[in-house]
């Protein structure tokens, strides 16, 4: 399999006849436009065979909002996403050695999704994640989670007030391996005998575009206060689940730097401890529920 991505104007317009085609693909581009009909640079492009999902490309639009990929031919759907907007997905075909026009593809408004009741959320714990990814120094990353915490979110009738605080439990670590595990734990790093918990206490929520919000806040960890700021995406309110709760589901994600919080990457490195690199990204996929004597009835 052939694929290649040219991001030039001229390219995509019809002028792409220039470039050789490999023996047997052809060329299809689409060009990305706002609601204001203005280019669209930076959209998410993902153009997946029907035949076979592991078949495509995938990148971003251009400045002048165009994308041009070398495919070998077939059917295949052509995803546009961006923030704020309402995704796009289109078929087209492409046929060996013809390059095709552009389609133009016009981003729309997304649909703003209902923002949960005024009142306290609390999360529930078996439809919550609390994740971390850190760089392995020089190789890979490690992937790890805690399995021990508690938060609560009180909805502010001006969503802007409201606040969310999370509590989590540095005992609980877990990367899949006891000895790093272990280590992970010690005083090296966490220090969860002297330092057990790391907090989260939000300050404000300031709404960013569509359902993109950032969760303005103090995280405490390793005896450090430091400010963070989650970019959270709201995913909705649903009546669901086999107890029928009113339930509202978000992720949200921060880079946190570990010397933030004292916790000495260097130092460590000068010791010939490196089992984690100077940045982790934790990650909460975050399930709630309506904290309510009454079962909620469906909206109608």
């Amino acid at each position: 399999m052939v694929l290649g991505m040219f991001r030039n104007r001229s390219v995509t317009s019809g002028a792409s006849t220039a470039l050789p085609l490999p023996t047997g693909a052809g060329r299809i581009g689409c060009e990305v436009v706002d609601p204001l009909g203005q280019p669209m640079g930076g959209a998410d492009v993902k153009v997946t065979a029907l035949s076979n999902p592991r078949v495509g490309v995938r990148g971003k639009a251009d400045p002048y909002g165009l994308f041009v990929a070398t495919l070998p031919p077939g059917g295949y759907s052509i995803a546009v996403t961006a923030d704020g907007l309402a995704p796009v997905q289109q078929a087209v075909d492409v046929i060996a050695g013809r390059c095709m026009p552009p389609l133009r593809i016009a981003l729309e408004p997304a649909r703003r999704l209902p923002l949960p009741r005024a009142g306290t959320w609390l999360f529930d714990p078996p439809h919550t994640a609390v994740r971390f990814i850190a760089k392995h120094v020089g190789m890979s990353h490690v992937h790890g989670r805690f399995t021990r915490f508690q938060g609560d979110l009180h909805i502010a009738e001006n969503v802007a007030e409201s606040h969310v605080s999370v509590r989590i439990d540095t005992s609980s670590l877990t990367t899949g391996n006891r000895t790093r595990d272990n280590h992970l734990r010690s005083a090296d790093f966490l220090d969860v005998e002297n330092y057990p918990y790391i907090d989260f206490d939000s300050s404000r929520f300031v709404h960013r575009n569509g359902s993109k919000w950032s969760v303005q806040g103090t995280l405490t960890m390793h005896g450090i206060s430091r400010s963070v700021d989650l970019d959270t995406t709201y995913l909705g309110t649903v009546n669901g689940g086999y107890d029928r709760e009113l339930r509202c589901a978000a992720l949200a994600k921060a880079e946190l730097h570990r010397e933030d919080f004292t916790l000495n990457w260097r130092s460590m490195l000068a010791r010939g401890i490196a089992v984690v690199g100077p940045t982790v990204q934790l990650e909460l996929d975050v399930q709630a529920m309506y904290h309510t004597d009454d079962v909620p009835q469906p909206p109608e």
